[in-house]
């Protein structure tokens, strides 16, 4: 245990080097976390800012350029300023503590920062603004809902017609999830609730979520914060009531076709009455490390952001010659944003098509900063939901319980009221009846009969606001292991986390079962496969031998004449790609189409025939052998001219788990094994004693290599372990005093 004191606030490091602040005021103890965020996390807090700006290609180079130029299309800081302008006019407490956590980012920044990949890039810390925080914000969430599926959905339907829609309708890539579930008091040992989950997001190097334990004369909490964000939005516990989230997979945001033309004062844009409407417009330099400028033109229009083409049509918006950007970037000598064709039955007369983005925070001027303090001032449920009340995005499904035997399941965000067109497709801009019209009222829930509630994604609370939700496969499987016993401890909960059982074998196990005539090595293998016990256990080769067939047939699927027009995603710029590909969207949505009743005429037994006799010819290793954990880094090795070395390289670390496992670690069944995607953070809070509660990051508290607390996490989260809680002051003081530095 460490102490160090700065100014008017003392830091605290537990063994895992996770720091616990206390400070004299909540502006004073703001401070304090924003400086010892950017001495844990410099370098992750500088990427993050840029890419909130989208200047990351300044010193990341051509890879994010992709990410930067959406950036500036969508006006992510353009949106901050507005957000944090709105957000001073309507609570001056919150603006004013939002800008103590800046102060003390700044000032950690400028202490010094040792991360090695600052020399490695050759980038020195800038200056946050005010806005800052909320730019990261905005830059972390704006592809949470997922709105580029809505261009999936286009291209699925012109080509393969409107049942399509359902067909492809699951969690698939480029999402984030979660495991929630909240026991209540009559369930537990104790008598008190227990809640307990785990964010599914991309596993990142250093981590998407920071343990953090804030304290001060109005409030003691303890939680994990997005890095850069103050407070603890996400999943706290102030001691006596704690809170938690799942991605509600709701739909808040909408594409428009829209119809530009250039003028000589401008550009303008056709409306729903018929007429022509300015739209704002200028241009914006993206600096590129090693590589000319790009100039991208910004336009606006009543609806939002054009963030795909601009008045020359769909491959418009990128000026000058992108030719340069092939080769490793989206690979297509047109550049980021060549276009597709327009609909059919476009008048060819008729201006060409760009395609803008409406989102909430772009139209209201806010962000949901406000529900930040009162949360960490939270002393019961009712406290909480008031406090979600003014929340505005991501939309999630919140679950929450305190000491006095409050529970809360609810939604939270905001979802516009419009046309049921909006949710699933673009929609013209040009036509009435595509405008917003208000709020959805958030969605409640309570606790089943048994005293429990569960959310992973799955449809709940938050249906009526969404399109794609992941199926039940994981929250039934949570709900079946809480019915296995009829009391349970914060002690066992990690036992949940750590399931691996996967409900959605089935499908592809039935069509195996069916199968005749097979070689004596492909009967052997199916017989091995029915007999499996369906957990994806690193150590297991039959969970290998089935994700080999499963992988096998998404390939056959993907390839097959029915998808040809699907195979080469439209050349939208990048960044959206994930949601484009076929291949990974047919691995995710392979259950459904494996079960309907017919494909497109494709003939699934044989495919499933064909990967099976392709597995049983190959030679077999185990689950953990293919299945590994690839977080993602800002630098590779290509940018610091690292090289690998071949002799003894480090292999990554084996996983068990599957997509649709409890243990969600996602990859991408016919394309590859490894996982990008995962918990990147567990937790349990414990109502009845605070420091009974239990919680684990992927890799560590410090996002700097030199650290001791760099990946000293991994080994807990890699087992289901998990390190304890400590908010006992006792505990961390060091038995020497220790004097102001």
């Amino acid at each position: 245990m460490t102490t160090e004191f700065h100014r008017d606030a003392a830091v605290h490091r537990d063994t895992w080097g996770i720091p616990h602040l206390r400070a004299g005021t909540a502006d004073e103890l703001a401070r304090a976390q924003g400086r010892v965020t950017a001495l844990d996390r410099a370098w992750q807090l500088e990427v993050e800012r840029h890419r909130a700006q989208g200047t990351s290609a300044s010193f990341l180079g051509v890879r994010a350029l992709p990410w930067d130029l959406f950036a500036r299309r969508v006006r992510l800081d353009d949106t901050a300023r507005r957000c944090f302008t709105a957000l001073e006019r309507r609570d001056a407490e919150t603006a004013r503590w939002v800008r103590s956590y800046v102060d003390g980012v700044n000032e950690g920044l400028a202490e010094g920062c040792s991360a090695p990949e600052f020399a490695k890039a050759g980038l020195a810390p800038g200056r946050w603004e005010p806005w800052t925080p909320l730019g990261i914000w905005l830059a972390t969430h704006i592809l949470f809902a997922g709105f580029p599926a809505k261009l999936w959905r286009e291209e699925a339907v012109r080509h393969l017609g409107p049942d399509a829609v359902g067909l492809f309708a699951t969690d698939g890539p480029g999402t984030s999830g979660s495991n929630g579930w909240l026991v209540s008091g009559e369930r537990t040992t104790t008598g008190l609730p227990v809640l307990a989950g785990d964010p599914h997001r991309y596993i990142e190097d250093p981590g998407v979520y920071q343990q953090v334990h804030l304290s001060c004369p109005e409030f003691d909490v303890v939680g994990l914060t997005v890095p850069g964000i103050p407070g603890i939005a996400h999943f706290g516990h102030t001691g006596t009531v704690a809170w938690a989230i799942t991605n509600a997979m709701a739909d808040y945001q909408d594409l428009y076709r829209e119809r530009l033309r250039r003028t000589g004062a401008g550009v303008e844009a056709l409306g729903p009455d018929g007429s022509w409407h300015r739209a704002t417009r200028h241009t914006e330099t993206v600096d590129v490390a090693g590589e000319e400028s790009v100039e991208v033109e910004i336009i606006e229009t009543e609806r939002g952001p054009v963030v795909i083409g601009g008045p020359e049509g769909l491959d418009g918006g990128i000026i000058g010659e992108p030719d340069r950007l092939d080769g490793g970037v989206i690979g297509r000598p047109e550049g980021l944003a060549m276009g597709i064709s327009a609909p059919p039955g476009t008048p060819p007369s008729t201006p060409p098509l760009a395609i803008s983005l409406r989102y909430p925070p772009r139209v209201t001027g806010d962000l949901g900063f406000t529900a930040l303090l009162p949360l960490l001032r939270a002393r019961q449920v009712a406290d909480v939901d008031r406090a979600f009340d003014d929340w505005a995005e991501p939309v999630n499904v919140v679950q929450a319980a305190d000491t006095e035997g409050g529970l809360l399941h609810r939604v939270a965000g905001k979802v516009p009221l419009r046309a049921e067109a909006n949710r699933t497709r673009l929609v013209p801009a040009w036509e009435p009846g595509h405008e917003w019209h208000g709020w959805h009222e958030p969605p409640r829930a309570g606790l089943t009969d048994d005293g429990i509630a569960v959310m992973a994604n799955q449809r709940g609370p938050a249906t009526p606001l969404g399109v794609e939700f992941a199926p039940g496969h994981r929250a039934d499987r949570i709900t079946e292991l809480l019915g296995g016993r009829e009391k349970w401890s914060a002690a066992d909960m990690p036992a949940i986390h750590m399931d691996t059982h996967l409900g959605s074998a089935a499908p592809l196990l039935d069509h195996l079962a069916a199968l005749t005539d097979l070689t004596p090595e492909a009967a052997a293998l199916r017989d091995r496969l029915l007999a499996w016990d369906r957990r994806m256990d690193a150590d297991s080769t039959d969970a290998a031998a089935y994700a080999a067939v499963r992988g096998a047939v998404v390939r056959r699927l993907a390839a097959h004449p029915a998808f040809a027009a699907l195979a080469e995603p439209p050349a939208y710029p990048e960044v959206f790609l994930p949601w484009l590909a076929l291949l990974p969207r047919v691995g995710f949505a392979l259950e459904h189409l494996l079960r309907a009743g017919e494909l497109y005429g494709i003939d699934r037994p044989e495919a499933v025939r064909a990967a099976l006799e392709e597995t049983a010819a190959q030679p077999s290793g185990t689950w953990g052998d293919s299945h590994r954990l690839a977080p993602w880094r800002a630098l590779t090795e290509t940018d610091t001219g690292t090289a690998t070395d071949t002799a003894n390289p480090t292999p990554a670390p084996r996983l068990s788990g599957d997509h649709d496992c409890v243990l969600c670690t996602s990859s991408v069944p016919g394309l590859t094994d490894l996982s990008a995607r995962g918990p990147s953070a567990r937790f349990v809070w414990d109502l009845a004693r605070r420091d009974d509660s239990l919680w684990v990051v992927p890799l560590g508290a410090s996002g700097s290599p030199a650290s001791p607390h760099h990946h000293d996490q991994l080994p807990l989260w890699l087992k289901g372990d998990m390190a304890p809680v400590i908010t006992d002051w006792h505990l961390l003081e060091p038995p020497a005093k220790e004097t102001d530095v």
